[in-house]
């Protein structure tokens, strides 16, 4: 089947009914690593949104479901399929990696369906769809919705659909009547940061969308410390930080979600009664999807476009092949059309917007690590450590004791130490080990490259590593690497 309908008219349920009425209906048992059904979706969002409305369906009729995408661990979802399920809901990319990795096996797919074929086209991801679409049986019923069949769309309708029966609900363009455009034109940026506040700080939720992720972030953070309780819905967040940032949004916890075109698809939350494109998408299918956040399941909403004098063009084209006619206006953040529209405005209050994760940053050394004997565990020299070297360059006292090992007392030496973070170092030491700064501070662990090498001169060092030492040891790679100067390896 060929199915075509604009965003929010119900496609999910449309064929996930009768999917779960199928699989319930055949009576064959799920095996593990064997799906019977598959349902592809170019988003997590979308992919996560139809297995909310599917998998209540399934538990109903004795089926399972699972989701599998790219952002998070596969460890779960290699788990859910070892164990059986009944219907995936996938990502093509994630989804191909575990086909590659023999974790999971199409060949038993009695049901396939495609959703948003053309939005995957978009995003490139045809050639894993159609490498998909292979692996499944080609008996199997197949399903492929999509509100245009360019870009590619027409040829896995070719390849993959035998005498579809085509069902459209209506045109690719044609505007929702429940929906109300407006055209909000402004002088300069400042007025636009002030037109964008007032239209954000209304008291239902609303979703105001830019064109980077930077933006995206950078606007809810500017927001919430204004009061106006806003999160953001972008690429750079983990896939954790998503969900619970539509969480906030969803529970009304966010009144505003500031997102990018990861959110213009799949992401049904009830009752979003206004969508701004703050920045204006370039084309029109991103606009009617964008808009398509609100006015959904026959509630009504409102959709604003804010424009500067230099977009005007641009927008004037979009606007005429998306099929809407809308008379631009004037205004200002105070303006009636801008207020009318806002209505009451929410009481202030904070909510934080979703950081991503910070990356733990290396231990930085300081001077009191540099110290002889300063470090974490004395070495196998004197108990007592010398003079400090504070950036890992100077000269060192030796300890003045009985070593551990060698029978004899360690001599005071004078020696010259320098280093690098990258682990080259080379120093001389007369008559005692030297007292330098790694962990093992007062001994002569050297930090360098891969295995140890053997210098004439006396002693081993680690990988780069250079030095002298006359009558002493050195430690590198190996844990015990004393030898007298000038003997053969």
């Amino acid at each position: 089947m060929l199915g075509r309908g604009r965003t929010g008219s119900g496609k999910t349920i449309a064929f996930a009914i009768p999917l779960v009425a199928r699989l319930a209906a055949s009576g064959r048992k799920r095996r593990a690593g064997r799906p019977r059904a598959l349902v592809l979706a170019p988003t997590r969002e979308l992919a996560t949104q139809i297995d909310v409305a599917l998998s209540p369906l399934a538990k109903a009729m004795g089926l399972n479901t699972t989701t599998v995408f790219g952002g998070v661990g596969q460890g779960r979802q290699v788990d859910a399929l070892r164990g059986g399920v009944d219907v995936v809901v996938a990502c093509p990319g994630r989804l191909a990696d575990l086909m590659q990795q023999g974790h999971v096996n199409l060949g038993d797919i009695e049901v396939t369906v495609l959703d948003e074929a053309d939005h995957m086209a978009d995003m490139g991801f045809l050639p894993g769809v159609t490498k998909i679409m292979q692996a499944t049986p080609e008996q199997g019923q197949r399903l492929l919705f999509s509100a245009t069949l360019d870009n590619g769309v027409d040829k896995l309708v070719k390849k993959f659909l035998h005498n579809p029966v085509m069902h459209s609900v209506d045109e690719a363009n044609s505007p929702v009547e429940a929906m109300t455009h407006h055209l909000f034109e402004v002088a300069d940026a400042d007025a636009k940061k002030d037109l964008v506040r007032t239209l954000a700080s209304g008291t239902g939720r609303r979703i105001l969308f830019m064109r980077t992720k930077h933006h995206a972030k950078r606007l809810a953070k500017q927001l919430s410390s204004q009061g106006i309780p806003a999160v953001d819905l972008q690429g750079n967040l983990s896939q954790g930080a998503r969900e619970r940032n539509l969480a906030k949004f969803s529970s009304g916890e966010a009144l505003v979600l500031v997102a990018t075109d990861v959110a213009a698809r799949g992401v049904h939350v009830d009752h979003v009664e206004l969508v701004v494109h703050v920045d204006p998408p370039t084309e029109h299918k991103a606009y009617l999807h964008r808009s398509g956040r609100t006015a959904r399941a026959g509630s009504s909403g409102d959709v604003v476009t804010v424009t500067m004098p230099a977009e005007r063009r641009d927008v004037a084209q979009m606007m005429r092949a998306a099929a809407i006619k809308v008379t631009p206006q004037q205004v200002t953040a105070n303006s009636p059309a801008v207020t009318t529209l806002v209505g009451e405005v929410a009481p202030v209050r904070h909510v934080a917007p979703e950081q991503p994760q910070q990356q733990r940053q290396p231990k930085q050394r300081t001077a009191e690590s540099d110290t002889a004997g300063g470090g974490r565990r004395r070495g196998r020299g004197g108990r007592t450590g010398g003079a400090a070297q504070p950036a890992r360059t100077g000269s060192a006292s030796g300890s003045s004791g009985a070593g551990r090992r060698g029978g004899r007392p360690a001599e005071a030496g004078a020696g010259a130490s320098t280093g690098s973070a990258g682990g080259q170092r080379s120093g001389a030491a007369s008559g005692g080990r030297r007292s330098g700064g790694s962990r093992r501070a007062s001994s002569d662990t050297v930090r360098g490259g891969s295995a140890p090498v053997w210098s004439s001169e006396g002693g081993y060092a680690a990988g780069r590593g250079t030095g002298t030492e006359s009558g002493g040891n050195r430690r590198g790679g190996s844990r015990r690497a004393s030898r007298p100067a000038g003997s053969a390896r």
